[in-house]
């Protein structure tokens, strides 16, 4: 029981699905931890005894992270969503969520999934979502950013508002190198600026 317990614990921590299968994934690294202090009783090994009462104690914070205090936060997050799409305001979508959301484009055909997005702080928008394509698990995988006016956000996943193909011929990203802008994101950030400044005459004028 002990090994297998392990054994199935680190797969379902390791694959990163989400906060419910990590704690449940502890509860099970919690049992084996137990069935390997019961073989060290049953053996005399006291090292053995004392590694895993260790680690049984670890498991137990892991169960209250993330059955307990993640899990809260993505309950939350998740009725937001909810919620949002049936207001007449905006649809909303954790910004923890994106990194993992299935991505297709305009035709419906799959592309790859999002790893993550850059946003600007002057004006808190969304400046480019890095999506990957290719590759098993993760290995050689190819990561390529799109603007943000090129991507339709659904809660359920992301869609390109172009043809597969034409994603594929956006520049690829060496790893560790991000820039700073990609083209179509400056042409937001101008208009944002734009209108900020806009902004700012309209109240100098209404003082």
């Amino acid at each position: 029981m002990a090994p297998v317990a392990t054994m199935i614990a680190a797969m379902m921590t390791a694959a990163n699905l989400g906060a419910r299968v990590t704690g449940w994934g502890f509860v099970v690294f919690t049992v084996g931890s137990i069935g390997w202090s019961l073989v060290g009783l049953g053996s005399g090994q006291t090292n053995l005894v004392a590694t895993n009462v260790f680690l049984t104690l670890v498991n137990l914070v892991g169960v209250w992270r993330w059955l307990g205090r993640q899990r809260g936060y993505e309950d939350g997050a998740r009725s937001a969503s909810r919620s949002s799409r049936k207001s007449p305001g905006s649809s909303l979508f954790s910004a923890t969520s994106l990194s993992g959301l299935p991505v297709s484009d305009m035709r419906g055909e799959t592309v790859g999934s999002s790893v993550d997005a850059m946003i600007e702080c002057e004006t808190g928008r969304v400046s480019y979502v890095v999506v990957a394509s290719g590759g098993l698990g993760g290995i050689e995988e190819t990561l390529r950013p799109v603007p943000l006016a090129s991507v339709d956000c659904h809660a359920d996943g992301l869609i390109l508002l172009e043809a597969k193909s034409q994603f594929e011929r956006r520049p690829e990203l060496g790893a560790g190198e991000w820039p700073a802008h990609v083209p179509g994101a400056d042409r937001r950030k101008s208009e944002a600026s734009r209108r900020s400044a806009v902004d700012k005459e309209d109240v100098h004028a209404t003082v």
